[in-house]
């Protein structure tokens, strides 16, 4: 079973950045999508960015222009840059990666905290 271990959440003001990263050790379908959702306080799981074996990336439009996945194949690990966050970024991210022979298992992290402040 994959354990994803996702870090570098914290407080910031509006305007500023933040790092997210997941460490996936022993994740080893790197043919499948690994992919960031969040959570906001009384909000449904929505997905933030997803990042294909091939590089090629997906945004919600709410963070479309701000925030950047990278994925490292050879370290196992996620990251999501966020920049010029806003409180409407306030939320638990999770870190997501699909696996399995048909990419149809997914696996989630446990969370890390953003809270963006005015």
């Amino acid at each position: 079973q994959v354990q994803l271990r996702e870090s570098g959440g914290g407080s910031v003001q509006a305007g500023g950045s933040l790092k997210l990263s997941c460490a996936a050790p022993g994740y080893t379908y790197h043919t499948c999508a690994m992919q960031w959702y969040r959570q906001a306080p009384g909000k449904e799981h929505t997905f933030v960015s997803r990042i294909h074996p091939d590089g090629s990336t997906y945004y919600a439009d709410a963070v479309k222009g701000r925030f950047t996945i990278s994925r490292n194949k050879a370290e196992n690990t996620l990251t999501l840059q966020m920049n010029n966050l806003s409180t409407e970024d306030t939320a638990m991210y999770y870190c997501a990666a699909n696996d399995g022979p048909t990419c149809g298992v997914r696996y989630w992290g446990q969370g890390t905290q953003v809270t963006v402040s005015s």
